[in-house]
């Protein structure tokens, strides 16, 4: 069994919601969450004029390989109705596999760890928060380690929900 560490991110319409649907979704394909960060809110990456996203990583096991992880995670963003129209657009959800323990895939449609780890504060905030020593498997470094050097300017904040 491997861990498996997933992001969950979300700007449409009720973003805890879609987050625990997602997490439901995961389960529901035998896949075992055995760890979750706090949720964290951050201005959206890449195309700017969007809602915030809302962020959070879990840990995962199973003894699935990559490529059916990511028919998975495919399978649960569409039934919850993603559509891909454009890189960085705004989304109901969306569902990334950061890290499959230390296996390193670079396939056309696939690549772990995810490539813009190291380049991401949304990213590398809840990793931290749960695995701060882990090392990333091809340049070594440790989850803090690129925290502190990311040149990434958007402050990932916990989210509080209102009541």
């Amino acid at each position: 069994m491997s861990d498996i560490y997933l992001l969950l991110g979300t700007n449409l319409g009720d973003r805890e919601y879609n987050l625990q649907i997602a997490k439901e979704q995961i389960t529901a394909h035998q896949l075992t969450i055995k760890k979750e960060s706090a949720i964290y809110e951050t201005a959206a990456w890449g195309i700017e004029d969007q809602p915030s996203f809302l962020n959070q990583v879990v840990i995962v096991e199973s003894d699935k390989n990559p490529e059916r992880i990511l028919i998975i995670i495919n399978i649960i963003e569409g039934l919850m109705g993603r559509v891909r129209n454009m890189k960085w657009a705004q989304r109901l959800i969306d569902i990334d596999i950061l890290y499959y323990g230390d296996a390193v895939v670079d396939k056309p449609r696939l690549k772990i760890p995810h490539p813009e780890i190291q380049n991401r504060r949304f990213t590398l905030t809840p990793l931290v928060e749960l695995a701060s020593d882990f090392k990333h498997p091809i340049n070594g470094k440790t989850q803090l380690e690129m925290l502190e050097a990311c040149q990434d300017k958007l402050k990932a904040k916990i989210f509080l929900a209102e009541l």
